[in-house]
């Protein structure tokens, strides 16, 4: 007699459909990630045949966005970021801002509310770390100048994106979107004659603080500690158990006593595990985990996308492609040689650039969630996606082709 495990199926189904895609992505020398949206194409609601459960799907993703994040933090290097800070911060918040009013544009003509076009443009501003990186590691890159400089370049897009998720939703009624409901502590500071704004972004910004403090002051000597401690145990089992429970616990803890968002919590997690001498291992077995969850974050991703806006809307599907690929990596590529950079390197970056993923799905995700960009916008950016990873191997055997033509 068959059991009604809609979990299991959930998972089985995105599973074996994403790797069934991602292997055929992988044999056309495409992306993974765009074989992994498309399983979730086939498996959404706007496809016919099988169709997984939403809500399990996004339940499914938010862990997988609590392990990408976790994974971003324990990536995090200070001093690679320092390193190429020359570059990379006035680059990376430049071509954000270039990217951002593009979008701002684009949202104008198609007749929506400036914070709509904010959070839409802010959406097409940052580059998937997991597909720039691959790109990079594939042409050996990530240790030469150019490549430092993408990956710093990169981690400052992170943060900026990481700082725009805290701020959103307490912004949410101000960009046009539905105002959450003051909390207690709002509320009171609301009555000291703040207003409803103002008070929302004052006790943020206080949560926020404590957290961070606390994380630094505290979780800085306690979470390098018990890796340590656990690590003595010589249990393996053990220590992957405690990374992810101080990967999950933290995440948790953020968002039920700070108010601070999974994704946020996750970050400084892995930023102070990051401390660790045991962090290279922590990142090794956390691996697979991360790997599979996030293969569900993908594909809970693609179950967004209504394959109509490519016929219902033809030519903002082509403007959104166009700031991706064309804007994005023109005012990069401006940007470099502006520095005094070779075209070599400006090239490198713009290439890196000319796609979107995991951040712009999070932030579009949680602007239509809260009203701010119609839905409209959240398949723009789907589509934008799959179009601009699927492009981004033939837009770097382009450069591959060009940048030996002028080094200078």
């Amino acid at each position: 007699m068959p059991h009604d495990t809609p979990l299991l199926t959930t998972m089985v189904v995105g599973l074996c459909l994403a790797f069934a895609f991602g292997l055929l992505a992988h044999r056309l020398r495409l992306p993974m990630i765009a074989g992994y949206l498309m399983a979730g194409v086939i498996i959404g609601p706007f496809t016919p045949g099988f169709v997984a459960d939403q809500h399990l799907a996004q339940e499914l993703a938010e862990m997988g966005v609590i392990l990408l994040m976790f994974g971003v933090g324990l990536h995090f290097r200070l001093g690679e970021l320092l390193a190429v800070k020359a570059i990379a911060i006035p680059g990376a918040i430049g071509q954000i801002a270039v990217a951002t009013l593009a979008g701002l544009a684009m949202g104008w003509l198609l007749g929506w509310s400036i914070g709509a076009g904010l959070v839409f443009g802010l959406s097409l501003s940052v580059a998937s770390t997991v597909v720039l990186l691959r790109a990079l590691q594939e042409r050996g890159l990530v240790k030469e100048d150019r490549g430092r400089i993408a990956v710093g370049w990169l981690i400052v897009e992170d943060l900026v994106m990481v700082v725009t998720l805290v701020l959103v939703p307490p912004l949410a009624g101000l960009l046009g979107g539905e105002a959450a409901p003051l909390d207690g502590e709002a509320a009171e500071v609301a009555r000291m004659g703040f207003g409803p704004v103002l008070a929302t972004l004052l006790v943020t910004g206080v949560k926020v603080s404590a957290f961070v403090a606390l994380m630094l002051v505290v979780g800085q000597r306690l979470i390098p500690w018990t890796l340590h401690y656990v690590a003595h145990t010589g249990q393996r089992e053990l220590f992957r158990l405690s990374v992810l429970s101080i990967a999950l616990g933290v995440a948790w803890g953020s968002a039920n006593f700070f108010g601070v968002s999974f994704a946020l919590g996750a970050f400084f997690a892995g930023m102070v595990m990051a401390g660790s001498s045991l962090s290279a291992q922590a990142m090794k077995d956390m691996l697979p985990l991360r790997d599979a969850f996030a293969v569900l974050f993908f594909v809970s991703v693609g179950m967004l996308f209504d394959p109509s806006v490519i016929f219902a809307a033809p030519l903002s599907l082509l403007a959104t492609v166009a700031i991706i690929i064309g804007v994005k990596s023109a005012a990069a590529y401006g940007i470099v040689r502006a520095f005094g950079h070779g075209r070599e390197v400006a090239l490198t970056i713009a290439a890196s650039l000319a796609q979107i993923g995991e951040f712009s799905f999070i932030l579009i995700v949680m602007g239509v969630g809260l009203e701010i960009v119609p839905v409209e916008g959240q398949g723009l950016i789907v589509a934008g996606a799959l179009v601009s990873i699927l492009l981004n191997p033939l837009v770097f055997r382009l450069v591959d082709r060009l940048a030996p033509a002028d080094n200078a």
